[in-house]
C-alpha cells in the first residue's frame, strides 16, 4: 500500500500543531499508534502520528536546514520512512520519539551533506544533530534527546583521532574549516575530507537504531 496521499501542506501542519489533543500523547500511545501502521497501515494512526511529530520535524529543521522549504522536505521524508518502515520499529529497544528523531537525523544528515560541499564555513549549529529543549514539549521528549546526545558524543571518541579533531572543533568548538586547517596546519580539503568521513560514520551509527 502506497503512503497517505495527503502528507499535509505547510498550511495543515500549521493549523495542527495547535490541537490540545496531541500535546498530552503519551509514550506509550505513541508506540501503540506506530504499531498500527505497522500491523494494519492504519492511515488514521499514521494522521496522528504525523499531527505529533509534523511541527517537531519542522522546527527542527527550520533550526537546522535554515530554509523552511527544506524544513517541510524534512518532515515528508521522515513520515514518509514511518510509514514504510514502521513494520522495524520495536517497542521493547526503545521509545517512539527515539524511533522518529533518529530517522529524521538520518535524512537530515543527508541533506546537509548536498548543501556542506557548496559551502566554504559550517558552525555547529548547522548540522549537529541535536533537537533545542526549547523546541520539545514533554519530558519523555528531553530525556530521549538528552540520552541520543550523550550516545552521539560518547561515539565520537570511536573516531580516528584525526577526525576526532574535525568533528570535535567543528561541532564543539564551533571552529570554521578555513580556521581548523590553520590550527591543525592541514590544507582546507584534508579538513573537510575528514569531516565527512566522521559525519558519516555517525550517521552509520545513528542508521542502526531504526
Amino acid at each position: 500500500m502506497t503512503a497517505p496521499q495527503t502528507m499535509y501542506t505547510e498550511t495543515t501542519i500549521s493549523r495542527r500543531d495547535t490541537r490540545a489533543n496531541m500535546t498530552d500523547v503519551t509514550k506509550e500511545e505513541l508506540s501503540a499508534l506506530l504499531l498500527k501502521v505497522s500491523e494494519k497501515r492504519d492511515r488514521a494512526a499514521f494522521e496522528r502520528l504525523f499531527r505529533f511529530f509534523g511541527p517537531k520535524i519542522r522546527s527542527y529543521g527550520a533550526k537546522h536546514l535554515r530554509a523552511d522549504g527544506q524544513a517541510m522536505e524534512l518532515v515528508q521524508e521522515t513520515m514518509l520512512v514511518v510509514w514504510r518502515k514502521a513494520h522495524l520499529y520495536n517497542s521493547d529497544k526503545g521509545a517512539a520519539t527515539t524511533w522518529v528523531f533518529t530517522i529524521m537525523r538520518n535524512i537530515s544528515f543527508d541533506m546537509l551533506r548536498k548543501v556542506q560541499s557548496n559551502r566554504e564555513d559550517n558552525f555547529s549549529d548547522d548540522i549537529w544533530p541535536v533537537l533545542e529543549s526549547g523546541q520539545q514539549d514533554n519530558e519523555s521528549d528531553a530525556g530521549a534527546q538528552y540520552m541520543m546526545d550523550q550516545e552521539l558524543l560518547s561515539f565520537i571518541d570511536e573516531l580516528p583521532d584525526v577526525q576526532q579533531q574535525v568533528v570535535r572543533g567543528v561541532y564543539l568548538k564551533q571552529l570554521t574549516h578555513q580556521e581548523l586547517s590553520e590550527q591543525l596546519n592541514v590544507p582546507l580539503g584534508t579538513v573537510k575530507s575528514r569531516l565527512r568521513l566522521g559525519l558519516e560514520k555517525l550517521r552509520n551509527h545513528l542508521e542502526v537504531k531504526q
